[in-house]
């Protein structure tokens, strides 16, 4: 007797492509989205106003932007604690250049060059060192937000130009601000990146086999480098934002936002061990969180619950997909 062979199993995206897009992580999102929204207006009446919510835009946009770049660098494997503390060491760096006299121009680049440099930094001691990339950036979170304090103490840099204050305070089109519409602008870039280039599938592939790449002849070094820049660079436009609705720069400055931005890209379905997300799912989840610390800041809930909250999702949707897994193995067998 011979035996009959196995029909080939077709994946799911190539024959149910209708019910795949339904049943997806970012599918998931959305309804959760929605949810909070009506929950949100229903919670207070001053929700639904056009003003009010454009400023529930400032409240995942410059972090939304570091989560961009650090969705790809987790995807390939690696991570960067230190994004919060290149926004404080940028923004010093802008304030020691506003008390010298520099104009709105000189002060951008100061920023994003200074986000620039520490990426690059980070980039260099995990790829020419060999360094793991958690340990090195709790190194430098500690080097740059350190430097930030010597050089202001309790002190805080003030006078900023009154045209520098359109990058965090300024409109586009009626209600749409500009930070909103560089986050969107910059989204539209990573998607692009990510998931229709060469860039894009060598970072996929790096997060899933990076010594099986170097074998294929993919440069894992060069491109975990250019990543590590990305996140620096994403960290220094974040610091002008931030720098410029705030109008004035403290040691202090963006502390938190490394959770923020890390609890962004995961809770959007980035894997946090590498190899798998999506742009779309990592610019929900910003979404979601704005929505979230929003609807809470209108209702009078302390900051302290917030961080509470941030701290147990980000647990909860790093096990969530473990246990479901764990589940679905012991169903099977």
């Amino acid at each position: 007797m011979t035996d009959t062979p196995a029909p080939r199993h077709v994946p799911d995206r190539l024959d149910k492509p209708l019910s795949s897009a339904i049943f997806s992580w970012e599918a998931l999102l959305v309804v959760i989205a929605v949810l909070i929204f009506a929950v949100n207006s229903l919670a207070s009446p001053y929700f639904l106003d056009p003003w009010s919510l454009s400023d529930l835009t400032f409240n995942f946009t410059e972090k939304g932007l570091i989560a961009l770049a650090m969705a790809l660098l987790i995807i390939s494997g690696e991570i960067d604690l230190s994004v919060a503390a290149i926004v404080a060491l940028a923004s010093t760096m802008m304030g020691m250049a506003v008390q010298a006299g520099a104009g709105t121009p000189v002060l951008v680049a100061i920023g994003v060059v200074t986000g620039l440099g520490c990426g690059a930094f980070n980039g260099l001691l995990v790829t020419r060192l060999g360094l793991p990339s958690i340990v090195v950036t709790i190194g430098t979170m500690s080097l740059f937000r350190g430097i930030a304090f010597i050089i202001l103490g309790d002190q805080a840099y003030k006078g900023y130009p009154e045209s520098f204050a359109f990058f965090g305070q300024g409109y586009v089109w009626w209600v749409f601000s500009f930070e909103l519409a560089l986050f969107l602008l910059a989204a539209l870039v990573y998607w692009f990146v990510l998931h229709r280039t060469s860039f894009g599938r060598r970072v996929f592939a790096i997060g899933n086999n990076s010594v099986a790449c170097q074998f294929s002849g993919v440069r894992v070094d060069r491109i975990k480098f250019i990543l590590f820049c990305l996140t620096g660079l994403m960290s220094g436009i974040a610091s002008v934002l931030i720098t410029s609705r705030l109008g004035s720069t403290r040691p202090s400055i963006a502390q938190g936002y490394e959770l923020e931005a890390i609890t962004m890209v995961v809770l959007g379905g980035v894997s946090i061990l590498g190899g798998a997300g999506s742009i779309l799912g990592v610019v929900l989840a910003a979404f979601i969180m704005g929505l979230v610390t929003f609807g809470l800041g209108l209702l009078n809930v302390p900051g302290i619950v917030m961080s509470i909250f941030i701290g147990l999702l980000l647990i909860i949707v790093i096990a969530l997909p473990i246990v479901w897994r764990r589940l679905r193995e012991g169903r099977f067998a």
